[in-house]
C-alpha cells in the first residue's frame, strides 16, 4: 500500500511539473521533478 501511494505522489508531482512548464513557470517546475525524483526514490 506504501509504494502505490509513493508512486501516486511522484505521478501528481511530475503532472505538476508539466503544468508549471505549460505556464512558464520553470523554477517551480524543477522543484516539482526534484519532489517527483525522491519520491521515486523511495518507491523500490
Amino acid at each position: 500500500m506504501s509504494r502505490l501511494a509513493w508512486i501516486v505522489t511522484a505521478g501528481v508531482a511530475v503532472l505538476t511539473a508539466l503544468l508549471f512548464l505549460l505556464a512558464g513557470y520553470t523554477g517551480y517546475a524543477i522543484l516539482s521533478l526534484a519532489v517527483a525524483a525522491s519520491a521515486a526514490i523511495n518507491v523500490t
